[in-house]
């Protein structure tokens, strides 16, 4: 497919064009000119879209689909779909599927269910069999058939020798491993942050502390065996400050933000309403500013939406009993730019590729067409209409986003939404 499109602003720090308006021509999957009014002499489709704004794709770190097993929450091509229409050519899928993602055949099975859409699919395999937290899956074998990273999403894991040992062996072949905090002996039976909103709802609390004694644990750790780590989801004031330490003390550490934390707090709770239930739970308006202050500061180094679709049977329950998770692809960009400026936005959702080992496309001729289109500007509501996934539990209905999201170019494909 030959595209043009038209009158775009290049929002991309590495290339030459940044912060330039120009047409672009993509012919055969990659950009073969960049200038003012092309000539469409290749009888390209042309695109134009009103204050028309361009970036390198957006990458998404954390994102669940649910097959196989989940099928009734969301399929992978489905799940595919929402995220091109929702601005992201590459999302990381967490193994938290049934079966668990722990094997190269289940990997092969993601990566072949992925083949040919334009939002690329990269898996993450499990750190440990079935998720358990007792023995290292086949970490290499994965790493083969196409795993970028490896974790046990929102499991911790209390073993800390086998986060040692995994920490020492991925580094024969420079293996990344991912390591979600929350110590589940001082989390216990909590459900929602523990503070004043907790308190005066009657609900169990889980403290700053669950997370913050387990990332210190695991810095340590990182710091005695060397290698790659990977820390998904921060939510507190203090897991900055450990992270920014170690960064400065030369450990090899990254971390993300989920879109929620970054936006909303506890205070949310107030409706017992279980879409604000997820993991890291929500947190204070001091984390909340903390956070926003660590991304600013490059201390955090990227956001995800932490995708994570549930069926209505386990989330229109008692607080206390329904399950955590969010899904977030739809909303992301628009929540995002409530609370951040648009370069660091477009910034913290394409500095994860670095981390995760994907190619990076900065938006040059002879470049690969690896472009996410959109307007910064409107505000709208966000409402169920917005949202394309099988699930609804969406954090963000009723919310004021800002900016709309018209698709991507990847893979010679272009999908609009």
């Amino acid at each position: 497919m030959n595209i043009i499109i038209r009158e775009a602003k290049i929002i991309d720090s590495k290339s030459p064009f940044h912060n330039k308006t120009v047409d672009i021509l993509i012919v055969d999957g990659f950009i073969k000119k960049i200038g003012k009014s092309l000539p469409n002499l290749e009888k390209a489709d042309e695109v134009k879209l009103d204050n028309l704004h361009v970036s390198q794709g957006w990458f998404d770190s954390s994102v669940s689909l649910g097959e196989p097993g989940f099928e009734d929450r969301e399929t992978i091509s489905n799940g595919l779909d929402v995220a091109a229409k929702s601005g992201f050519t590459a999302i990381a899928l967490q193994p938290n599927s049934y079966p668990i993602i722990d094997n190269q055949s289940q990997v092969n099975f993601v990566v072949n269910k992925a083949h040919g859409f334009a939002t690329q699919l990269f898996p993450i395999g499990a750190l440990t069999k079935q998720s358990e937290g007792k023995d290292m899956a086949e970490l290499y074998d994965m790493k083969k058939a196409g795993a970028i990273a490896f974790g046990d999403y929102t499991k911790s894991l209390n073993n800390a020798n086998l986060l040692k040992i995994a920490l020492q062996y991925v580094q024969d072949f420079d293996g990344l491993v991912i390591a979600f905090a929350q110590d589940e002996n001082i989390k216990g039976n909590g459900v929602a942050n523990e503070g004043i909103v907790s308190t005066r709802l009657g609900l169990k609390g889980i403290p700053n502390l669950a997370e913050e004694l387990q990332i210190a644990r695991n810095l340590f750790l990182l710091e005695y065996t060397g290698g790659k780590l990977h820390i998904p989801t921060i939510s507190t004031k203090k897991s900055v400050q450990l992270i920014k330490e170690a960064k400065s003390n030369g450990l090899n550490v990254t971390c993300s933000v989920a879109v929620h934390n970054l936006v909303l707090t506890d205070e949310k709770l107030e409706e017992f309403d279980t879409r604000y239930k997820v993991s890291p739970p929500l947190r204070t308006e001091t984390d909340r500013k903390a956070l926003l202050k660590g991304i600013k500061d490059g201390t955090i180094d990227m956001i995800t939406s932490d995708h994570n679709p549930i069926d209505i049977e386990h989330k229109k329950m008692e607080f206390d009993t329904a399950k955590n998770g969010t899904i977030g692809l739809e909303s992301a960009f628009g929540a995002l730019m409530t609370v951040l400026p648009l370069e660091t936005v477009i910034e913290k959702l394409t500095s994860g590729k670095s981390t995760f080992g994907i190619d990076i496309q900065t938006i040059n001729e002879g470049s690969k067409a690896n472009i996410t289109l959109f307007n910064p500007e409107p505000k709208s509501i966000f409402t169920k209409s917005s949202i394309l996934s099988k699930s609804k539990n969406s954090a963000f209905l009723g919310t004021e986003i800002k900016g709309k999201v018209h698709g991507i170019v990847n893979q010679g494909k272009l999908i609009l939404a």
